[in-house]
């Protein structure tokens, strides 16, 4: 068996299988992973051999992140559709850079831009690409937003760069992503050199706390906090943005997909109001990773902060993707984009979002019939919990990760330690929700003497 139909094989049985097996991987399974610790080969391998071995010694020790039952860190499943497309991409190879290096990638990477901006509810003429995840996706969304706050004040900080650039501003809350962090610190604009709004006891920024605006500042606010999932009060924010000129970035890596089920829009309303935005396909569309989206309702400002020139690159009338991201070389993300929402539809978006969200309020239901604290206003697909104490939480959770039926992950609110559970998979049913509350059921028995 040739190399490509021997890897199509042993993924349908791993995709088959993912149910089955533990969600995170044993002392046996890890143990199989030395397998990668063999020298270089002198000479070459054969293909087959090759594939055997990444399936034999490399799956068992996989995370069942495409399982029904892995409520860590947000992490979406992979939709059938949308993982056989990025199968397709792979055989395609294509450099998704600009239309001549792939007529293809450059249609069905705008027909999925475009649905992009129907299903969020966003404006038709803002420009979408396609990064890693909204980790990068926050870094060019603020290039955009300091390029466009600096010519106003008739700088151009891409030719002239930092040294020597007018004052501007960057605000915050003080449960921003830690990734949006990143971003300013790799912009030059510096972690700290930041103004910090408090929040509430959900995570959300605190309007009256706001500091006056102008337009040289740039507001950063989140729709769905990585804890609790709420959302700051965007379209209050939004106005006093509005009025004074500033530029008001969203990141919303999962929240934002709340636009796309009626029952919960309101969560997200003017989010429209913004100037860009950021999510990720990975999450709740359930593409498989990586895919991010970035959005800016200006064009030019994207294409000013990304835009990239060279002699042997041809110049049309529409703005490749290279001139939209960092990235020359990169994958047709935007590929699996358009997989994952033409075979949902409208209808099975929206039902995939809010299925996770009465799937959370089940989990909430069946925690704090056990006695547990629901730290969160259970709005979305997030549930933060702590049972008895952060000693005994802790406990809890790493029996029930050992025992494998399901995975969450630990996390500290508002000073209490705590487990956080993400429901986020087109896959979870109902019977998964009872396993995982099982295992917790069982755990707080096994560990009721160890504290």
């Amino acid at each position: 068996m040739d190399a490509l139909g021997l890897a199509a094989t042993l993924s349908q049985s791993y995709v088959r299988g993912i149910s089955k097996r533990r969600v995170f991987p044993g002392d046996m399974e890890l143990v199989s992973l030395e397998a990668f610790r063999e020298p270089w080969p002198d000479g070459p391998s054969p293909a087959a051999e090759t594939i055997r071995l990444l399936d034999a010694a490399g799956s068992p020790a996989t995370v069942a992140t495409t399982g029904s039952r892995y409520f860590g860190f947000v992490t979406g499943g992979a939709l059938p559709a949308a993982l056989a497309a990025d199968w397709m991409v792979s055989a395609w190879d294509q450099p998704a850079a600009m239309p001549i290096l792939s007529p293809a990638v450059a249609a069905i990477e705008s027909a999925a831009a475009r649905w992009v901006l129907e299903a969020l509810n966003l404006p038709a003429s803002a420009a979408v690409s396609f990064p890693t995840g909204a980790s990068y996706g926050n870094l060019i969304a603020l290039a955009a937003a300091r390029r466009a706050v600096l010519l106003r004040q008739n700088y151009d900080v891409d030719e002239l760069g930092l040294r020597g650039a007018p004052p501007f501003r960057v605000i915050i809350s003080d449960e921003a992503h830690s990734t949006l962090i990143k971003g300013l610190g790799v912009l030059g604009i510096g972690r700290q050199a930041v103004e910090i709004v408090p929040t509430d006891d959900q995570g959300r920024m605190r309007l009256e706390a706001l500091p006056p605006l102008d337009n040289s500042t740039i507001v950063c606010v989140q729709a769905g906090n990585v804890n609790s999932g709420s959302f700051d009060p965007i379209a209050d924010i939004a106005a006093k943005t509005k009025a004074a000129g500033a530029w008001l970035h969203v990141d919303g890596a999962f929240g934002l997909w709340a636009r796309a089920a009626p029952h919960l829009a309101h969560l997200a309303a003017g989010i429209e109001l913004a100037d860009s935005w950021v999510t990720d396909g990975h999450k709740w569309l359930n593409t498989p990773y990586d895919c991010g989206i970035v959005i800016c309702r200006d064009p030019q400002a994207l294409h000013g902060a990304m835009s990239i020139t060279a002699a042997y690159m041809p110049e049309g009338e529409i703005v490749p993707a290279k001139d939209r991201l960092v990235e020359f070389s990169r994958r047709a993300r935007g590929v699996t984009v358009w997989a994952a929402m033409r075979v949902l539809g409208r209808q099975g978006l929206s039902d995939l979002i809010e299925t996770c969200c009465k799937h959370a309020q089940t989990l909430r239901a069946g925690l704090l019939r056990m006695g547990w604290t629901i730290h969160n206003d259970v709005i979305l697909n997030q549930v933060v919990a702590s049972y008895e104490s952060g000693e005994r939480t802790e406990l809890i959770r790493t029996a029930v990760n050992a025992e494998g039926i399901c995975w969450f992950g630990p996390t500290r609110w508002r000073g209490q330690d705590a487990i956080r559970m993400s429901v986020s998979s087109w896959a979870t049913a109902e019977g998964d929700i009872e396993a995982a509350l099982d295992a917790i059921s069982a755990a707080m028995i096994s560990t009721a003497q160890s504290t």
